[in-house]
């Protein structure tokens, strides 16, 4: 297991009210207007998608989207979205504390697995979170 960095990190659900301070972090990863990620979120909220934030003290350092998901295939399962820590953050142990606080929700829903797509850049860390590249590939077409 890797050794945890973390130093003063608070991981918890974010309040609608809290979703505009995500923002400024998702922004990072995704090319959104603010107005269009706020509607995004709402939308996947119905579904039961939430924002999971990572805090330094009182600042938005991290933040993760969960969803939870029921298929033929998998049975009950967390997904993981859209995880970004800050570019000043990084390195800090936020997103391996947003990933073992999707295990623990995961496991408390009494899921079987945490899956999630990863750019490939991004394999490397979560191979040190021990996730393994699913055999099943993703397709999709643009209509």
């Amino acid at each position: 297991m890797t050794e945890s960095r973390r130093t003063d990190e608070n991981i918890r659900r974010l309040a609608p009210t809290e979703w505009a301070q995500a923002f400024p972090v998702i922004s990072q990863l995704r090319s959104l207007d603010e107005a269009e990620f706020l509607r995004r979120v709402r939308r996947q909220s119905y579904s039961g998608y939430e924002l999971v934030g990572a805090f330094k003290g009182s600042k938005l350092i991290g933040i993760m989207g969960i969803r939870p998901v029921h298929t033929l295939a998998r049975g009950e399962y967390l997904h993981v979205d859209d995880i970004v820590v800050t570019t000043e953050a990084r390195g800090s142990g936020a997103g391996q504390a947003l990933m073992q606080y999707a295990e623990v929700d995961a496991r408390a829903r009494d899921m079987s697995a945490v899956f999630l797509d990863a750019r490939p850049e991004a394999v490397p860390f979560y191979e040190r979170q021990n996730y393994v590249l699913h055999a099943a590939p993703s397709m999709k077409k643009i209509l």
